[in-house]
């Protein structure tokens, strides 16, 4: 290999493993965030997982698959299929309303109770919901 390959392949090499270690660190703010979340049975056992997307002065962004370009209803529709294309007043698609109501409070409450945490802001999960064939404006 003659020395202008050898030079090439190196850095070459070095940008490719700087990108990987980019892509694959977590902050250990987030990290230990996540990890609290997941101990909770209440929130690991639901059909969505809440996490921790970053941390930033104080102020937590965590996931959410409801917001106010989503609405709840379609949301309950992809976690529970039963529900799907019910009225927005049907009693079990309220009993799930509130259910996921209470676990998205939870999953705040114990981000908020975390010492570097004073509020929590919510986006939507738009990778999720692309995952269940839904698109969301980009």
């Amino acid at each position: 290999m003659d020395r202008f390959t050898r030079n090439y392949s190196i850095i070459l090499g070095s940008i490719i493993l700087l990108f990987i270690a980019y892509a694959l660190y977590e902050n250990p703010d987030v990290s230990d965030l996540n990890d609290l979340l997941e101990e909770d049975k209440a929130i690991a056992s639901y059909l969505y997982q809440f996490r921790v997307l970053r941390v930033s002065n104080g102020i937590a962004t965590m996931s959410s698959p409801r917001s106010a370009a989503f609405p709840v209803y379609r949301v309950l529709g992809l976690l529970n299929p039963y529900l799907a294309n019910r009225s927005q007043d049907d009693p079990d698609l309220m009993k799930a309303q509130d259910e996921l109501a209470d676990v998205q409070k939870r999953a705040q409450k114990i981000v908020i109770e975390s010492a570097s945490v004073n509020r929590v802001v919510w986006e939507l999960d738009k990778n999720w919901l692309s995952q269940h064939g839904v698109q969301v404006g980009l």
